[in-house]
């Protein structure tokens, strides 16, 4: 029989009580999670990320995975000999490669992530933006500047879009009948065109369009850092700006962060830029006073 005075029981009391208050507020709401990374390729981790979406199914919380997935996308087209093009370390995506880019994130990651949170005991449906009509896509019109004219041009990168509208319900269907959904970022376009979509912005889009209560996008890095290494951990879009024009802010942070003011203006309560090599980095920031990245609201 155990010991009910042992300290290591107690802790664990004392953590769920901890943790009441906020499984209080967030009950019967909506996380949209990004899930990228050097977390989607260790298998302990994403082990840890599927028991963390089924304990949020489990205690009342709707869990909505949207995953990337643009260095499988690579070693497929190096491995079947097609060959990519950039554009200021933007991938060119012509038909060839939409199509591989879509059977791997619709077809092997996104059913590989259904399989892991099946093994965490939890229930997932796998889609793309196509199925339900959740999301119509339109072109990514992106411009160039020209270093020697300064004359900006326009870039032309195929096949890669961005959401247009999008149409929750097929989301909503899922979670009322106890399932974790897990999007992968395609979608059609105006006339059936395929699109490829960056994953934190169809994160963003449906998070927005949910009215989620926590975007949390899973990166490499701890969160948004200051000069001296430290972790910012409560941000506004005015801080943002003013640390982007200091330089404190910069390279592929930057289009992260954008998307998370985009969302949180539109209608997302809140978005939080965690890392995902931590375990149970969720939980830690949903469940605990301390949290464990950058959060970023409107105001």
């Amino acid at each position: 029989m155990p010991n009910p005075h042992d300290p290591a029981l107690l802790s664990k009391a004392e953590t769920l009580v901890d943790a009441l208050p906020y499984l209080q507020r967030y009950a019967g709401r909506t996380f949209v999670v990004k899930y990228g990374g050097h977390a989607m390729g260790d298998p302990e981790l994403a082990h840890d990320f599927a028991e963390d979406v089924v304990l949020l199914k489990a205690v009342g919380i709707n869990p909505v995975v949207v995953h990337g997935g643009g260095p499988q996308i690579g070693a497929m087209l190096k491995k079947i000999g097609v060959e990519s093009s950039f554009i200021d370390g933007l991938r060119v995506t012509d038909k060839a490669t939409a199509e591989v880019a879509e059977m791997v994130l619709s077809g092997t990651i996104n059913k590989e992530i259904v399989g892991w949170i099946a093994k965490a005991g939890g229930k997932a449906m796998g889609i793309s933006g196509k199925d339900g009509g959740l999301v119509t896509a339109r072109k990514v019109e992106r411009t160039s500047k020209d270093p020697d004219s300064n004359i900006e041009r326009v870039v032309d990168l195929g096949f890669v879009g961005e959401p247009d509208s999008i149409d929750t319900r097929v989301i909503e269907s899922i979670s009322a009948a106890g399932m974790i959904p897990v999007i992968a970022p395609i979608g059609p376009g105006p006339n059936g065109e395929t699109y490829n979509i960056n994953a934190d912005t169809m994160a963003g889009a449906i998070a927005a369009a949910i009215g989620a209560a926590r975007l949390f996008l899973l990166t490499d890095v701890h969160g948004v850092l200051d000069k001296q290494g430290e972790l910012l951990t409560d941000l506004r879009p005015a801080d943002i700006t003013r640390l982007q024009q200091d330089g404190t802010i910069s390279g592929g942070m930057i289009p992260k962060l954008e998307t998370c003011v985009h969302a949180v203006e539109a209608g997302c309560e809140a978005a939080v830029v965690l890392d995902g090599r931590v375990p149970h980095a969720m939980l830690l920031e949903m469940f605990t006073q301390e949290g464990a990245g950058t959060l970023i609201r409107a105001g």
